[in-house]
């Protein structure tokens, strides 16, 4: 599906209860592995992918595809979630990683196989931790969101006169920070 697709479908979802049903089901698993991606903690991740679809519900009217794609806009709601939710939080506590099963794996996935998933994903997790936050952001939207560089300009409000070049910085830095990551996995 385009982007085009999705824009026009969101417009059609203020009224349609199926196509709101359709970009539910198209975008929750993004937005909810890139908020998870940020929070390390399936509760807080939940209660924020909560707040950002509420959001998206009360707001659609407004979306203008004009402006941007719906999943930049979609995303913009996520990351102000994010950083509402930051804010609220008490500073002084620690994300603690938590020990969970998967809900959404295949039933047919061995529990031992959860656990070997999960611990590569704590992994992955704690190299993320040691990037920067521009890079750890980037690495989010494009491989949590599912985004493509231009929207990871857009979301992250990288302007510049050159769009292009916003979109050349992404890609260098992705480049980087994939480096920097498949670095630090290897000293793990």
């Amino acid at each position: 599906m385009t982007k085009d697709y999705y824009s026009a479908l969101a417009k059609r979802a203020t009224t349609d209860e199926q196509a709101f049903e359709e970009l539910y089901e198209y975008f929750f698993p993004r937005v909810y592995n890139f908020i998870y991606a940020r929070l390390k903690n399936s509760a807080d991740a939940d209660d924020v992918t909560s707040i950002t679809f509420m959001k998206m519900n009360e707001n659609l009217e407004r979306y203008d595809s004009s402006k941007a794609a719906f999943s930049t806009w979609l995303f913009r709601i996520a990351t102000n979630s994010l950083i509402d939710f930051a804010r609220r939080r008490d500073k002084s506590e620690e994300t603690e990683w938590e020990e969970f099963f998967d809900p959404a794996a295949p039933e047919y996935q061995e529990p031992e196989a959860q656990t070997l998933a999960q611990e590569s994903n704590n992994e992955l997790l704690t190299a993320l931790g040691k990037l920067n936050d521009r890079e750890r952001r980037i690495i989010e939207l494009k491989f949590w969101g599912d985004l493509d560089t231009r929207s990871i300009a857009e979301v992250l409000s990288m302007t510049e006169s050159n769009v292009s070049m916003t979109e050349s910085n992404v890609r260098v830095t992705l480049h980087r920070s994939l480096g920097k990551l498949k670095k630090i996995l290897g000293e793990v």
